[in-house]
């Protein structure tokens, strides 16, 4: 099977910023919200989304310029967490709320959730997560570079990593358990590969959760093999850099051909592209399924 991969280092990550939920200042709950009108005062003409670096907040604010019936919205940029926040607060007390989001994420397994459709198509639709490497890899890590060509996963997977990882925040257990539980799967990308001698790998992401899901399997799979491995989460833009510079080995980390295809083709002579790792993800504006519309085209334009 094909795959591409393709990585950057940040120079560090975002803080995680906790906001007020949207619609505050209202009295009226989603749940019995019909008037799109309404629903888009209730929640201040306001998408809350994740990292300014992350390639999600690109397409978003792309999505705010395409649309007219989007003409004066505002898209609040915050974090992983701070998103996070907002729409658990929202759903806490029944109230409405747009966020940015994306499948696999674990928060579709913990809440009732729908995805708004896209009739424009600018958040890219479905897309892959691709495996890059840096080149001479395959030279100096023959090994590594074979189990990195062979990790392939499902949607469904990643999102048992992220669901057991959220009450302890420990990735590496949840990883663990899910190698433990899915050794079949895993001997296909060890098959064949000798012990190592404590070689060191540099494995670059970014900081969300089903970034560090991935990498957190891979990093314990290349562990078991004898190798010394080190994560470093970063901004998209600083991963595919750290890739075609040779800072760092491989990740497992890009969305295309879409979210972060801007870094894509800007690094892509440098880097060695391994092709997907998982395959069906998707970006959108998030709801809580008692929010009464179903398509972005459903906002209204702030008078």
């Amino acid at each position: 099977m094909k795959k591409f991969k393709t990585f950057g280092m940040t120079l560090g990550v975002s803080s995680a910023l906790l906001l007020a939920a949207c619609g505050d200042d209202t009295n009226g709950s989603g749940s019995e919200n019909g008037d799109n009108n309404n629903l888009s005062e209730q929640v201040d003409y306001t998408i809350v989304g994740v990292e300014p670096g992350a390639g999600l907040t690109g397409l978003s604010q792309n999505v705010l310029d395409e649309y007219e019936n989007l003409e004066g919205w505002t898209l609040q940029e915050s974090s992983t967490a701070g998103m996070l926040g907002t729409l658990e607060q929202a759903i806490r007390n029944e109230e409405p709320v747009i966020v940015t989001g994306w499948t696999p994420h674990w928060k579709f397994s913990a809440y009732d959730l729908k995805i708004l459709e896209d009739p424009k198509g600018v958040l890219g639709g479905a897309e892959n997560i691709q495996t890059l490497a840096r080149k001479g890899l395959e030279e100096d890590l023959p090994d590594v570079y074979t189990v990195m060509d062979r990790f392939y996963w499902e949607p469904e997977d990643m999102e048992q990593v992220m669901y057991d990882a959220q009450d302890s925040g420990d990735f590496d257990a949840a990883a663990a358990l899910w190698i433990e539980n899915n050794e079949e799967k895993v001997s296909e990308w060890t098959k064949d590969i000798a012990q190592a001698d404590g070689e060191k790998v540099k494995i670059i992401s970014t900081p969300w959760d089903s970034e560090f899901a991935s990498s957190s399997v891979v990093k314990l799979v290349l562990e078991g093999l004898g190798y010394e491995v080190e994560v470093t989460p970063v901004d998209p833009a600083i991963m595919f850099q750290a890739i075609a510079t040779g800072e760092g080995d491989v990740t497992v980390a890009p969305w295309l051909p879409s979210t972060h295809n801007a870094f894509y083709e800007k690094h892509k002579d440098d880097i060695v592209d391994l092709g997907e790792n998982l395959e069906g993800t998707q970006n959108g504006f998030v709801v809580p399924s008692y929010v009464d519309i179903d398509s972005i085209e459903d906002l209204e334009p702030k008078e």
